[in-house]
């Protein structure tokens, strides 16, 4: 059944109206009434019956007199923020981590749990039951104070409709039925979407995507994913699978990705990448103090370790993250020839290697990439740190309670 909105509902426009006002006052406020009128183009009426509204059900109070413009002072409007909580998730292949924020996305809590290895579906779903329950209980509340949704962000491919993971990949694990299993341990609804996805939208409203139209959010870490937005709004696919640059082809000779298929992006730059490609090296006899830091063994050379060593001038941790950065910089090029986005947000552990990194990424956009799409492109790092993913998870929720019809800006 198509989920468009019935021409002449009534109702409809009625929560669009409550929604835009509400969203309005989350950017502007403190605001007054007219403004409000003025920037919606609503009838001062209409908003001060939503407001109203608004109100009652606790989501704006009123605050300081304005500034008069010929008449009394206006009385100001904020979001009641502290009223209510919103719970956002993590779900990764090494830990999950849960966080609870205000309705103006402040974080007041939070919680990580290690994921064990190779975890069957049941010991994962209750791992997310887990880390909930332990946010929820160690969150101070008041009687006033309400939890209004978890929003979770999940590695891998996701069905957003449904809540369901249909593949973990870095926990080979299928059809995952999150969103039920937590709404009927909780009692609470449950939006569910891929984490990279997750944070694109957590860039959009909290991070370097805010008032940015198109963007890509590429995420590297374990894996390697892209998530995109168009005109302020999520790109999945047909089949949910958009942004997955991490499986685009880079090397035909390159080395075998977790996928089957070989010289894919995320077999060159993902962080178990970059820790294969400097065991190597040692192993055709460069030197390096990566087998003295990783304990003389081999199998303990990690990604982070590389940078570490990196810090310390050792030339072939330099030298391993330069090259990613230029196999990274190849994916990258594609994406802006392809999607022409203003800007490029960089996240995932990968991306704290900085200049090591980032010098020769840039460098080699600036070769490959066409001079139109690559002139209005600007390139930057996330800093919205560890927590992200779970951003996202939340922001989720406050877009269906903000923006039913996407992420609105008022100029």
């Amino acid at each position: 059944m198509s989920q468009s909105i019935q021409v002449g509902s009534f109702q409809w426009m009625k929560n669009l109206n409550k929604s835009t006002i509400l969203n309005l006052i989350r950017l502007h406020g403190p605001i007054s009434r007219a403004e409000i009128a003025k920037l919606t183009k609503l009838t001062p009426p209409t908003v001060t019956n939503i407001v109203g509204e608004l109100m009652e059900n606790r989501l704006v109070l009123e605050s300081a007199l304005g500034e008069s413009t010929g008449g009394r002072k206006p009385i100001m409007l904020q979001l009641n923020a502290s009223a209510f909580y919103l719970i956002g998730v993590y779900a990764g292949a090494k830990k999950v981590r849960a966080v609870v924020a205000t309705l103006g996305g402040t974080v007041v809590n939070e919680r990580v749990l290690p994921v064990p290895p190779t975890p069957t579906k049941e010991q994962f779903l209750q791992l997310l039951t887990q880390v909930v329950r332990e946010v929820i209980d160690d969150t101070p509340c008041s009687d006033q104070q309400e939890f209004l949704g978890i929003g979770v962000g999940m590695h891998g491919l996701v069905d957003t409709v449904r809540g369901l993971s249909i593949f973990a990949p870095n926990l080979n694990l299928h059809d995952m039925p999150i969103k039920d299993e937590l709404e009927a341990v909780f009692n609470l609804p449950v939006e569910v979407e891929n984490d990279v996805r997750a944070t694109a939208l957590a860039e959009s409203w909290f991070g370097q995507g805010q008032g940015i139209a198109n963007f890509i959010c590429v995420n590297v870490g374990t894996g390697v994913g892209a998530g995109i937005i168009i005109d302020h709004n999520l790109y999945h696919g047909a089949s949910f699978t958009a942004g997955e640059m991490g499986h685009t082809t880079i090397d035909v000779n390159g080395p075998r990705c977790s996928c089957g298929n070989y010289g894919c992006l995320e077999a060159l730059t993902s962080g178990p990448a970059i820790a294969q490609r400097a065991r190597q090296a040692i192993r055709l006899g460069k030197q390096s103090r990566l087998l003295h830091v990783a304990g003389e063994q081999e199998t303990e050379i990690t990604g982070e370790l590389v940078y570490l060593a990196a810090l310390e001038g050792d030339a072939l941790a330099v030298e391993v993250l330069a090259d990613t950065g230029r196999y990274l910089g190849i994916g990258i090029a594609n994406m802006i020839n392809t999607l022409n986005p203003s800007r490029i947000i960089l996240s995932g552990g990968v991306s704290r290697a900085g200049d090591f990194l980032l010098n020769a990424l840039r460098e080699t956009v600036q070769k490959r990439a066409l001079h139109t799409p690559v002139s209005i492109v600007s390139i930057v790092t996330s800093e919205l740190g560890a927590n992200a993913a779970a951003i996202g998870g939340f922001t989720l929720l406050l877009r269906n309670l903000l923006t039913p019809k996407g992420v609105t800006t008022f100029e």
